[in-house]
């Protein structure tokens, strides 16, 4: 079930919230993690198991290793079986496929066969979380949780069991008991969900249609410039999609008074791709950082081991968002960048004017973003690395047939034209600035009434907007919900 559903948006969602506020103050956690089963449920039927299954064996491994943690080789066993029960349904359910197919002595049945096999929604976001709570107990970050149920509402708590953040146990740890329940959280609760929903119906799904529109076509169909308009609709596609529901998961934890940190910020205004990396996807930089990089020794082991440990990193990184080797060498493209970035390259764009900075992390990104596009789902060529040379041969006019070549006029339309000056304006701080500018002048008392009815108008109107396109747009695409 999607955020913006009309199921989710005006049935699930208010019964939740009354409830809620009708439950005794003991009895919330409980009220959530069933609510948040049942979410979980409506999408994924029988696979809800999936889940708490990971919710219990987390629970026990957690319990068992603070109980031998004065035994190294006891608690390195446990450490071991924790990867191994977390990564196992993992990988049976988002790469056997993946590994058969690249198998050659199998029988072709059983390839067949797993590769047909269903993916839980969200399965790489609860298995990171249930994984890392029980890593940071062996480490001693945390003490065990010794209530079943809220080590479950910390694992499948709704607003971000899909699609993320992926939000540490340490960091909602004091708000399972001691977080607050009061209007003005519901409030900015209410307005973060509305920016969150406005991103992805009203910027993300139009950049859809183009992208679609476009990477449909063989690429020697392509010119220059409707190549460019695609892979641009793409970019723009992907961080309001992504962004867009990350908001809406914040805005879904403030209503029940959890804070649920952010996962991107304005990663189109990066100077560099080591830059884009602390902005984008947040949650999962930093996860792949603690809990994969440093333990790998980080920087700490001289500069080869370092350049190797970072492309481990983002191999990883790519695997994790998709079975294929797409996936992989697009890993491998962002881990060579931020090797070269740390070899030199990054000294040298330090020293350049900002916007050659600018110019070539957005050009590294959008290209980036093309192998990603190419390796989601079939090609018209059938080859997601051969499309992707295509297609950039196309955009840079190294390839294509003339007689062929589709105009721009065909899949952008004037509505399209506005969407893309919105997208522009918002994937970077001007808005955030301007309300930032408005709030202190509202601090006057001949402006403020004048400035929060401004506020009121400006989120009443996205509001609107985003009941009537999630009432009537049955065309709603999400790029994480594979991942």
């Amino acid at each position: 079930m999607l955020f913006v559903e009309p199921t989710f948006l005006f049935v699930f969602l208010p019964l939740v919230v009354m409830a809620y506020a009708l439950c005794p103050l003991p009895l919330r956690n409980a009220l959530l993690l069933g609510a948040s089963l049942v979410f979980y449920a409506l999408g994924e039927k029988e696979y809800v198991a999936v889940m708490i299954g990971s919710i219990g064996a987390n629970y026990l491994l957690g319990l068992a290793i603070d109980r031998v943690h004065g035994s190294p080789w006891a608690t390195r066993a446990l450490v071991a079986a924790t990867v191994a029960v977390n990564l196992a349904p993992l990988v049976y359910f988002k790469y056997a496929g993946f590994i058969a197919q690249n198998t050659p002595a199998l029988d072709s049945g059983i390839v067949a066969r797993l590769a047909s096999t269903h993916l839980p929604i969200g399965i790489s976001f609860f298995t990171f979380q249930g994984l890392s709570y029980v890593l940071d107990v062996a480490a001693r970050r945390t003490r065990p949780q010794r209530n079943p149920l809220d080590l479950g509402l910390y694992i499948a708590l709704f607003p971000q069991l899909i699609a993320g953040p992926i939000v540490r146990y340490t960091q909602l740890r004091d708000q399972l008991h001691g977080r607050l329940w009061r209007f003005s959280l519901m409030a900015a609760g209410s307005r973060r969900f509305v920016i969150g929903a406005a991103k992805k119906l009203l910027i993300a799904n139009p950049m859809a249609e183009v992208a679609d529109g476009v990477f449909s076509l063989p690429a020697d169909e392509l010119g220059a410039p409707l190549a460019w308009t695609g892979a641009i609709a793409y970019t723009f596609q992907i961080y309001f999609d992504f962004s867009g529901y990350s908001d809406m998961a914040v805005g879904l934890g403030r209503l029940f008074g959890f804070r649920i940190p952010r996962n991107f910020n304005y990663p189109y205004i990066s100077r560099s791709i080591t830059e884009f990396w602390r902005r984008w996807h947040i949650s999962l930089s930093s996860w792949f950082r603690d809990y994969v990089y440093i333990p790998l020794g980080g920087n700490r082991g001289g500069e080869a081991a370092t350049y190797r440990n970072l492309l481990i990193v983002f191999l990883l990184c790519g695997l994790w968002h998709g079975a294929g080797w797409g996936f992989i060498l697009w890993g491998a493209y962002h881990g060579l960048f931020l090797i070269a970035e740390r070899a030199g390259l990054g000294r040298l764009l330090s020293k350049m004017p900002a916007p050659i900075g600018w110019a070539y992390a957005m050009l590294g990104t959008v290209i980036g973003w093309i192998l990603f596009r190419a390796s989601t789902g079939p090609t018209p060529e059938g080859d997601a690395f051969g499309y992707f040379l295509g297609y950039l041969g196309a955009m840079f006019g190294l390839t294509g047939s003339p007689g062929l070549q589709h105009t721009i006029a065909e899949f952008v339309f004037p509505a399209h034209l506005l969407v893309f000056f919105a997208a522009a304006i918002a994937c970077t701080p001007i808005l955030l600035v301007l309300t930032r500018a408005a709030a202190r002048t509202g601090r006057r008392p001949s402006r403020a009434a004048a400035t929060t009815t401004l506020h009121a108008a400006v989120y009443g109107v996205l509001a609107v907007l985003v009941t009537i396109r999630a009432a009537s747009d049955a065309y709603n695409p999400f790029i994480y919900f594979q991942f």
